[in-house]
C-alpha cells in the first residue's frame, strides 16, 4: 500500500497559485511547496504542472529547480515528474556516474511490471534521444553488460501460471552454475531476464527446498565480485522487492554519512506503491520506525518532505 496521503478534493489551479506565491518575493517559502506537492499523487501533480503552465506560461519543474537547492531540490524534482520520466532520469544519472550504479538499473528493470518498464524505456528515448538499452550497453562492460541489457530489454509474461517441472530443472541449472563458479553462463542470464516473476519465484523455492538454503545466500558463499552482487540484487528485486528496498533504506541510513540519494530514491519511487509495507518491514527488521530513522539522519526541508511522503501527519 502507498504511504502517500492525498486529499479527497483538490484544485489544480489553486495549487498552482499557491506554488507561484511560494516562489515569489524575497526568498522561497518551502512549507507551502511541501504541503501541496507532498500530498498529491502522480495524476494530480500532472494537472498542477499543466495548470501552472496555463496560468503563467512557465514550466513549474524548471521554476522549482531554480528556486530550491540541495537534497530538498533533488527530492522535489524527482517527485514532481511523471513516474516513468522520473525513472528515466534516475537511470540516466546512474549510468553517467564514473562507476555506473547498476543497482538502480536492476531496480527499474526488475521491480516494475512489463508495461511500466516499457513506459520507462519510451520516456528515456523521448528525453535523451537514445534508447535505454543503448546507454546501458555503452556504459557497462562484460558480464554486467549482458545481464543489464537483458533485463532492461525484457517484456516478461505477467500471469501467475507456473510450470513446476521447468522450475525444478532451472533450479538445477542455477545450482550447477553456482557450484561450478560459472555465474556468467548464458543460461543463468537467460533464465533471470526472460522468465515471469511467478515462474522465477517457483524456481527459487525449488532451489531452497533442494539445497537447504536460499540462492542469494549461496551466491555470496564465496568472496563476492560485482557480477555475483548484481545477480543477487536481480534475484532479490524479482523475488521480494519490499525486503530488497528495506535493505537499501537500512544501508543508506547506517552508512557513515547518510546515503541521501538512495534514501530519497526509495521514498520518492515507492510512496505511491508499497512504501507502507516497506515501512512495516523496516520496523520488523530494525525495531525502530522508518519515520524516526529518517528524522534522525536528515534535516530541514528535505527531512520534512520525506516525512510527508512517508505519511507522517503534520
Amino acid at each position: 500500500m502507498a504511504s502517500l496521503v492525498v486529499p479527497h478534493h483538490f484544485s489544480a489551479t489553486e495549487d498552482a497559485e499557491t506554488l507561484r506565491k511560494a516562489c515569489q518575493g524575497w526568498g522561497t517559502h518551502e512549507k507551502p511547496i511541501i504541503k501541496v506537492l507532498g500530498h498529491r499523487n502522480a495524476a494530480q501533480r500532472k494537472q498542477i504542472r499543466q495548470a501552472y503552465e496555463d496560468l503563467y506560461q512557465e514550466d513549474l519543474v524548471k521554476r522549482l529547480e531554480s528556486e530550491l537547492s540541495g537534497d530538498f531540490e533533488k527530492a522535489v524534482y524527482r517527485w514532481i515528474l511523471d513516474p516513468a520520466d522520473r525513472d528515466a532520469v534516475l537511470a540516466n544519472v546512474a549510468l553517467k556516474k564514473s562507476s555506473p550504479d547498476y543497482h538502480v538499473i536492476i531496480e527499474i528493470s526488475c521491480v516494475h511490471s512489463p508495461e511500466e518498464l516499457l513506459e520507462v524505456r519510451k520516456a528515456y528515448r523521448l528525453r535523451y534521444k537514445r534508447s535505454l538499452e543503448e546507454d546501458v550497453a555503452a556504459h557497462t562492460t562484460g558480464d554486467i553488460r549482458k545481464l543489464l541489457v537483458g533485463l532492461v530489454s525484457a517484456y516478461r509474461y505477467e500471469g501467475e501460471e507456473i510450470n513446476a517441472g521447468l522450475a525444478n530443472s532451472e533450479a538445477v541449472v542455477l545450482h550447477k552454475a553456482i557450484k561450478d563458479k560459472a555465474l556468467n553462463h548464458e543460461e543463468v542470464i537467460r533464465i533471470l531476464s526472460t522468465r515471469s516473476k511467478a515462474q522465477l519465484r517457483a524456481t527459487f523455492n525449488h532451489y531452497r527446498d533442494d539445497q537447504g538454503t536460499s540462492i542469494t545466500k549461496n551466491l555470496l558463499a564465496e568472496r563476492p565480485d560485482d557480477f555475483s552482487v548484481a545477480l543477487r540484487t536481480t534475484i532479490r528485486c524479482l523475488n521480494d522487492p519490499k525486503k530488497y528496498f528495506e535493505k537499501v533504506l537500512r544501508n543508506a541510513i547506517k552508512k557513515v554519512g547518510t546515503d541521501e540519494d538512495a534514501l530519497t530514491r526509495v521514498i520518492v519511487t515507492r510512496a505511491e506503491k508499497d512504501l507502507k509495507e516497506i515501512k512495516e518491514e523496516y520496523y520488523k527488521r530494525n525495531s525502530v520506525s522508518l519515520d524516526i530513522a529518517v528524522a534522525k539522519d536528515t534535516s530541514g526541508h528535505h527531512e520534512a518532505f520525506l516525512l510527508t511522503l512517508l505519511g507522517k501527519e503534520e
